[in-house]
């Protein structure tokens, strides 16, 4: 959004008002017509559903219905939160019956015989006002936000209008810099787009470390800091266990390892379905905060905003099954179509797209639109809905464009939902890594890089954390960890409910591949493999825990003559990282080495078609504590712009080759951008801090 003077921005609220009127006036009339139907549907449907006064009393009735939701609702949603949020949302299906049932009670033109009538009227009403809704493209939930939710954050909050703009980071997980490129031309980054064209937002790339995935981008951009992350899922000798980034344990610990207390969010600001905080107050779904029993506020607070509106859950639960009914098509299509790379898509799958692309996507515009009115001057949140159908899908493919519209649609909400915040805002729409698409290294050599290795080396035990990363599923999984460790009945409910789907560490982990592998990783740290091989899309690393410290190039080739060789000259790695004893760190490629420490090239540069950082980026991995005995990096190959992850997943990030490594910002034109390329996400980091001082929030001004 632009910033602009005093007497042009009275002008323009002059203007919204108006048109904001006009807007309520046609979703009240909107509302009162589908309210009509829905009732008329209902009587037809239920036999204790009777509508006893013809026309006239069914309008009296759908205007009871609306006045009992405009007045009781907030009331009853504030009390009645915790069971709302611990039931998943049944309080509220429970709630809306007891209004229609109330409101059955008190008009006369209608008739409802029991609780079950009235709870199929309010399904109903919910369906045909959601149907209206989508039809007419009108945010049914403008009303409730500026005028419940507004009330609700502002008195939360104790907030003072001030003109210090707020600035707000709108994360779309793994979108790459030319996707977005094509998006806008091709109309499916709308608000996105009309910002660029009029002017007020410019599009940038910027280039990520080699660990192209969340937890170092995030780490990077949020901390500051974000040293020490190899990857997204590593072997540390020291402590004798696996990292996983998208295990709650490890993410929290991850957190206490980059944060100095002065994240980028720490200045009141909110978190909002991250992995990590950036040490923000306030936070909802976040992977790192989510056992973080010291935050302050009730139990289901921060939910207070999707609650706020009357059929929230309906709307969602029907969302939900769209979403499962379009997954399974789009999935038989590219079964049908021979459609080439693909994966097998399960109905779990479809559960986990589900959640990401429509349960969170609700419940984390709700509460950016709560921050919103709150006044927070900051807060990041990221939608992870693309990035877990390109994962799956395809990095462009039909299903995965669908999904960007929505988020994009998303946007447009939060930005005019913004006029009516305490302070002007800013907005700046980003991603943290791209992705490149491919067939997967296991479907082009019938091999996976573990049976690769084990064939190399023959050990005698190996331990294997290669399955594909599901992000849906991974913060759906880590939700309900944090609520089953709550104290209290909400605690022993959720429990109870998910006591068969734990690991052995605690965690709940819904799938049976994932609860398995979690539980032969915490049996090596009792007793260590020989070899340890981790996979983070097309990155690979293997390590000998048995060997202390890092193993060099020459104990390698004592141990496992094969393997290195093996490795290096596979049509399917582009190159391995090792470091000798003699000379340092070096890339081994099939025609070539690039000896990192001496800046020497023998024979083809196995880092050339990686692009200018490329060494700079392998020489700072190589530096790390943590940095596994040998890192691999699949084949890229530039003719068809493919990888080969060594997970399941089609579209993939986490090493280089392609855009995996090239996300977008998109930023004001009144901010200024560096001279230099914007390389890595610390350095991304500091320009936000210079950003957030420019607008005057002086905690921030220490940016280098």
């Amino acid at each position: 959004m632009r910033a602009v003077t005093k007497p042009a921005k009275s002008a323009e609220n002059a203007q919204l008002k108006e048109a904001r009127g006009r807007g309520m006036f046609g979703r009240a009339l909107l509302t009162l017509v589908a309210t009509v139907a829905a009732l008329f549907l209902s009587a037809w449907v239920f036999p204790g559903v009777e509508i006893t006064d013809g026309a006239t009393g069914i309008v009296g009735a759908a205007l009871t219905v609306a006045i009992l939701n405009a007045l009781l609702w907030p009331l009853l949603i504030r009390f009645a939160l915790p069971i709302t949020v611990l039931t998943f949302g049944i309080g509220v299906l429970i709630l809306n019956g007891l209004i229609v049932l109330l409101a059955g009670a008190i008009d006369n033109g209608l008739h409802i015989d029991g609780f079950w009538g009235a709870f199929g009227t309010a399904l109903i009403l919910s369906l045909v006002t959601t149907m209206l809704m989508g039809i007419m493209s009108i945010d049914d939930d403008a009303p409730w936000m500026r005028n419940v939710v507004s009330r609700q954050a502002r008195r939360a909050a104790g907030v003072e209008p001030t003109d210090v703009p707020g600035l707000f980071f709108l994360e779309i997980d793994g979108l790459a810099h030319a996707v977005v490129q094509r998006a806008i031309r091709d109309g499916d980054m709308p608000t996105v787009a009309a910002w660029l064209r009029d002017g007020s937002h410019h599009l940038v790339s910027w280039e990520t470390d080699w660990s192209s995935q969340t937890g170092a981008c995030q780490a990077g951009l949020l901390h500051g800091n974000n040293d020490e992350m190899p990857a997204f899922r590593w072997w540390e000798k020291d402590t004798q266990r696996a990292i996983v980034t998208n295990h709650v344990k490890d993410a929290a610990e991850l957190e206490r390892r980059v944060s100095n207390g002065r994240g980028l969010l720490y200045e009141d600001g909110a978190s909002r379905a991250n992995i990590l905080s950036g040490d923000a107050p306030h936070s909802l779904l976040t992977m790192s905060t989510v056992l973080d029993r010291t935050r302050t506020g009730r139990f289901g607070q921060d939910y207070y905003a999707y609650f706020a509106r009357p059929y929230a859950a309906l709307h969602t639960l029907f969302g939900v099954i769209v979403e499962i009914v379009l997954e399974r098509r789009y999935a038989t299509q590219q079964v049908r179509r021979d459609v080439q790379p693909r994966i097998h898509r399960s109905w779990f799958y479809a559960l986990a797209r589900a959640w990401a692309t429509v349960i969170q996507l609700d419940l984390q515009v709700s509460a950016v639109i709560s921050d919103l009115y709150a006044g927070r001057p900051v807060a990041y949140t990221t939608f992870l809905a693309y990035d877990e159908v390109a994962h799956h899908s395809g990095v462009e493919r039909q299903d995965t464009m669908a999904v960007l519209r929505k988020v994009d649609r998303q946007l447009g909400r939060i930005a005019r939902a913004a006029a009516g915040a305490p302070r002007p805002y800013e907005f700046i729409v980003l991603a943290d890594h791209g992705q490149s698409q491919g067939a997967t290294f296991l479907q082009r050599y019938d091999e996976s890089l573990e049976q690769l290795v084990t064939r190399l080396c023959e050990p005698g035990s190996t331990l294997v954390l290669t399955d594909a990363a599901d992000t849906g599923a991974d913060f759906l999984d880590a939700e309900l960890t944090g609520l089953a460790t709550r104290a209290g009945a909400t605690g022993r409910t959720v429990n109870a409910l998910t006591r068969s789907r734990r690991s052995g560490d605690g965690e709940v982990t819904l799938t049976d591949d994932r609860r398995e592998s979690d539980d032969q990783a915490r049996k090596a740290e009792d007793a260590p493999p020989e070899i340890v091989v981790m996979a983070s899309g097309n990155l690979g690393h293997v390590t000998f825990p048995r060997e202390p410290g890092r193993v060099s190039l020459e104990r390698l080739q004592e141990l496992h003559p094969s393997l290195l060789h093996g490795l290096r000259h596979h049509p399917g790695i582009a190159f391995a990282l090792v470091r000798s004893e003699q000379r340092g760190a070096v890339v081994l490629g099939a025609d070539g080495a690039h000896w990192l420490d001496e800046g020497v090239v023998e024979g083809e540069d196995p880092l050339a078609g990686f692009g200018p950082n490329a060494a700079d980026h392998v020489r700072r991995t190589d530096r790390f504590k943590t940095c596994p005995d040998v890192v691999l990096n699949s084949t890229y190959w530039p003719e068809t712009d493919e990888v080969a992850a060594f997970e399941e997943l089609v579209g993939s990030h986490g090493g280089m080759g392609g855009e995996q490594s090239h996300p977008f910002l998109v930023a004001p034109t009144r901010f200024p951008m560096p001279d230099e390329p914007l390389v890595g996400a610390e350095h991304v980091h500091r320009v936000f801090r210079g950003w957030l001082a420019q607008l005057g929030h002086d905690a921030y001004a220490d940016a280098d």
